[in-house]
């Protein structure tokens, strides 16, 4: 069989692609396999909450580079009565880390790994299935194998940064790619629940392959949370509160408001939005002061100061059952393959977002660092409308900025809003991408100094469904392989 180079596309995205429609539920996710997985859940009586958890676990077979066993999970979830925040990001170490410099990859890069604990918590708090269930076609997938999609090879080989036990380091479109030792601690959380990781042999290697010890494991759990809220035009989004970067883009948003939409308005209320986050989000901060109007009234008369960019490789699935619960699931290994550590004999690439505390200037021993993942919630009348979700590091609340004036302010559907060229504020640069072009003499005149980008890699990627009069449209980013499908 004859395999294609995963080549760079040139800019081509807005291409028209109608929004997907369903009647009773849909779920959007940046693989066609790990759709396929929420469907076939969906199919056998699962309700959003399992498809989501069998989408997610399949992306870390299909895009391990991005997302795993060795990652966080962040979620929103909305049922008829309320919507609950889910945190299962892991701390550093309590005893390794003290006065510990940053380290942005390797052993020292990695803290425990909270997504397990977290999928656990979503089957047993609102699924219907059980994880075991949820999991069983990501382990039919690690065990047998799958093709690789093309942009997902791109990202695969991109930085040469795969460990040696996931295969080539520059795989093509089409290469079936098997991860049997994935597959089977996949299966063993299957049969043990979340102790398969977190106490046991599997602790155990992580344990030898980082600086985390078998207590640091033992003692993790992971955090119900209310999610913070902002009014925006008339509707009101839901983001997570600290560690993540959640109310930098309802910052933005409310900073964005009283204006225009233009782009370079956008850019500067993200700019401002995004020095707050870097100054003020921590691990347990009170943020709810940056949202308050005397302040925001006085921090747009201010100029930002540049913020380093944080980069990042992320997964986000969304979800709308019949019942109308929504779910918006979001979970990282942070860089490509993370921190490059494999522990021996598991599959489970471990996470870097150690490297996250570059932010705070050091670690800090039991905290948990900056986290850029950030699910998200539109809800307008007492209900939810919409849930999304854009990966990329910092460009995620840049993102979500972008996307829900996209929405709410030019009335896009959620397809085209997700096709639309973004921008992404690096330091003191404004990367743009090419349909963003014409713009950027409006961005220098302003002070900025753009820059357009021909790499679709700086931009993200996105998952999208809108509740609209009770039918639901969904949108999958172009800029990945996924696509969203109604039932």
């Amino acid at each position: 069989m004859r395999l294609f180079a995963a080549v760079m596309p040139g800019f081509r995205f807005a291409v028209g692609r109608p929004p997907a429609v369903g009647a009773s539920a849909m779920i959007s996710a940046s693989n066609p396999f790990a759709v396929r997985a929420g469907l076939r859940m969906l199919e056998r009586g699962g309700n959003a909450v399992d498809a989501a958890l069998a989408a997610i676990a399949m992306l870390g077979v299909t895009e391990p580079m991005n997302v795993g066993v060795g990652g966080d999970a962040f979620a929103l979830v909305a049922d008829r009565d309320a919507v609950s925040g889910l945190d299962a990001a892991g701390p550093a170490p309590i005893r390794a880390a003290p006065l510990a410099p940053v380290q942005r990859r390797g052993p020292r890069s990695v803290t425990v790994p909270g997504a397990v604990a977290g999928w656990a918590a979503l089957s047993e708090r609102f699924g219907r299935r059980g994880l075991d269930a949820c999991l069983a076609d990501a382990i039919d997938a690690a065990e047998h194998g799958l093709p690789l999609c093309a942009r997902a090879a791109t990202l695969w080989g991109r930085e040469h940064r795969c460990p040696s036990e996931f295969g080539p380091r520059a795989p093509r479109v089409g290469q079936r790619i098997a991860l049997p030792e994935l597959g089977a601690t996949l299966r063993r959380i299957a049969h043990e629940g979340p102790s398969a990781i977190y106490s046991g042999p599997i602790a155990r290697a992580i344990a030898a392959a980082s600086w985390l010890d078998e207590q640091d494991l033992a003692a993790y759990s992971p955090r119900w949370v209310s999610p913070l809220r902002a009014a925006y035009r008339d509707r009101e989004v839901l983001e997570l509160p600290p560690p993540t970067q959640g109310v930098v883009a309802l910052e933005a948003l409310r900073l964005l408001e009283p204006d225009r939409p233009t782009l370079s308005n956008l850019v500067g209320a993200v700019a401002l939005a995004l020095d707050d986050g870097a100054a003020h989000v921590r691990d347990g901060a009170d943020v709810d002061w940056l949202l308050e109007p005397g302040r925001l009234d006085a921090r747009r008369r201010q100029s930002p100061r540049p913020v380093p960019p944080i980069d990042g490789g992320t997964s986000h699935v969304c979800v709308v059952d019949s019942d109308r619960l929504v779910v918006s699931l979001i979970s990282s290994v942070f860089g490509s393959f993370g921190s490059g550590v494999v522990a021996p004999g598991t599959g489970i690439v471990l996470q870097n977002r150690g490297a996250c505390f570059a932010v705070d200037g050091q670690v800090r021993p039991g905290r948990r660092p900056y986290h850029t993942i950030i699910p998200a919630m539109i809800a307008g009348g007492g209900e939810v409308t919409a849930a999304f979700g854009v990966v990329g590091g910092h460009l995620q609340a840049q993102a979500h900025v972008q996307l829900v004036s996209a929405l709410l302010d030019d009335g896009l559907d959620p397809q085209a809003a997700l096709d639309r060229s973004r921008f992404r504020i690096e330091g003191s640069a404004v990367l743009l991408e090419q349909g963003l072009a014409p713009a950027a003499d409006e961005l220098r005149a302003r002070g900025y100094e753009p820059v357009v980008s021909r790499d679709w890699t700086r931009f993200g990627c996105g998952q999208a469904i809108v509740i609209d009069d009770g039918v639901l449209l969904g949108g999958a980013d172009p800029r990945l392989d996924g696509y969203a499908a109604g039932l």
